[in-house]
């Protein structure tokens, strides 16, 4: 049997599934396969001068293979597909960190979620927590550029009265502040009511992923007088496990919030441990993926598709439900469970699609790259740790070598190519070549000693940099 590599193994899983999704939808006369993915290559086309949108989708929890197109066997996510064959279908792309609100930290500053207090927190659980309304933020930086900007969804980043996507560069918020919370009732993380129009509480007490679908189809429909971003973040698939019609099931979790005379029971109530399965897992994710299909389907009717680039990945690795094979580990840990996850890139005045990348990246990359392609500049006094991947997208630049980091309180991990340094909850250093054992199973440090303490100490002089957990 021939080896399988980093690159077949993504061939297979991402245009195999994509055409059997394509034909078990299609009609006899239309059951042709999809093209196949072929390597990514830069469009060359003439300099396209307008600046894009951005459509940033953020789905919670989404394990790497959760989509069809990344190989799940038995979850259909159509609109996802589609959009991965209209541009690229990232294979390598990781999370900034293993839990929530790090990760959105890493995106909305650009930055290692260790940076800012706030960042340390793994993840956001208190009201003293949250993200410095005076650091400037990708919303920040293009609104000075001239975009208008949104956030619709899970904001994780902080509660008011001190902390909101409105103190931090977005002109509109519309969503919760908050980690977790019951789709029905609202009820988030603290016990106590959590969606907000702008700071003000906004009662509406449908299924939550009904509500922010409506909430973006209406801002992408707008008749926009500028260039705008939009993040767009679903609380889909995380815990509870409750999707459409489940209203009893969340009348009996809210009960519990309710009921809850301390902050573990109001944890232990939303985090549904005597609940969910792998089917009732699949009928949320296919939730998101419809949702996600009516939200490109309004930004299609409004003509502002073709000049629009549409994100979307997850903030970070599944747990308990998700379809993680062939990797190790999930959220809350940097195996590649917990930090490789679901990408896709689509903007069609500039990027062709049926196509597959193998680069590694990690989340504060799309920072940098939004803001090039908007002609938005970094504020000098907080330098971005994510490298810019515009040469790569539209000019065909080779990425320049590089190495990815990762910190948490438990783990840390390193990317150099194909190599991985991984240390474990015990301490113990691990090497892994990522190319021919993506499940992290053969442990290398012994044989390479000498590369070992190459990436150690890589990994070291970046945290040097950051700040401390407290005590």
């Amino acid at each position: 049997m021939p080896e399988i590599t980093r690159r077949t193994f993504g061939g297979l899983v991402g245009g195999g599934a994509v055409s059997a999704v394509a034909g078990a939808t299609a009609t006899p006369a239309e059951a042709a396969p999809a093209p196949a993915e072929r390597p990514f290559a830069a469009r060359t086309a003439p300099s396209h001068t307008r600046r894009p949108n951005f459509l940033v989708i953020l789905g919670d929890d989404l394990g790497w293979a959760d989509l069809s197109s990344y190989g799940a066997p038995h979850i259909r996510t159509p609109n996802l597909d589609r959009l991965a064959r209209q541009g690229v279908r990232f294979t390598d792309a990781y999370s900034g960190s293993a839990t929530c609100s790090p990760t959105r930290f890493s995106l909305y500053t650009g930055r290692y979620p260790g940076r800012t207090p706030g960042g340390l927190a793994e993840p956001i659980a208190a009201r003293t927590q949250g993200l410095d309304p005076h650091h400037p933020t990708l919303a920040s930086l293009l609104k000075k550029s001239g975009y208008a900007t949104a956030l619709i969804g899970k904001w994780h980043c902080g509660w008011l009265p001190d902390f909101s996507p409105t103190k931090s560069g977005w002109d509109e918020f519309f969503g919760n502040f908050g980690g977790v919370l019951e789709y029905f009732s609202k009820l988030g993380q603290l016990g106590d009511y959590d969606l907000y129009e702008g700071d003000a509480e906004y009662k509406d007490l449908r299924y939550y992923t009904t509500v922010l679908t409506e909430r973006a189809v209406e801002y992408v429909g707008r008749a926009h007088g500028s260039p705008w971003l939009l993040n767009l973040n679903f609380t889909t698939p995380h815990w509870p496990w409750l999707a459409e019609g489940d209203e009893e099931t969340g009348a009996g979790i809210a009960a519990k919030i309710r009921a809850a005379t301390s902050q573990a029971e109001i944890s232990n109530a939303l985090n549904h441990y005597d609940g969910g399965s792998v089917a009732k897992y699949t009928e949320m994710v296919q939730s998101l993926d419809a949702a996600v299909g009516e939200v490109l389907d309004a930004l299609r009717r409004s003509g502002q598709e073709d000049d629009t680039v549409v994100l979307f990945a997850s903030d970070n690795g599944g747990e308990r439900w998700s379809y993680l094979w062939p990797l190790s580990g999930e959220k809350f840990v940097l195996q590649e469970g917990g930090i490789r996850v679901p990408t896709i890139v689509r903007w069609p005045a500039r990027i062709d699609g049926h196509q597959v990348s193998h680069e590694p990246l990690f989340t504060p990359d799309w920072t940098a790259t939004l803001l090039e392609l908007a002609g938005a500049r970094p504020d000098p006094s907080y330098p971005l740790d994510g490298t810019s991947l515009a040469g790569y997208l539209l000019r065909g630049e080779r990425l320049p070598e590089r190495d990815l980091f990762w910190r948490v309180q438990a783990n840390r991990a390193l990317r150099r190519g194909g190599w991985k340094y991984y240390q474990d909850a015990a301490g113990d250093d691990h090497l892994y070549h990522l190319t021919t054992d993506l499940r992290e199973q053969a442990d290398l440090a012994p044989d390479q000693p000498q590369l070992l303490a190459e990436l150690k100490t890589s990994w070291e002089r970046i945290a040097t940099g950051l700040l401390p957990y407290p005590d």
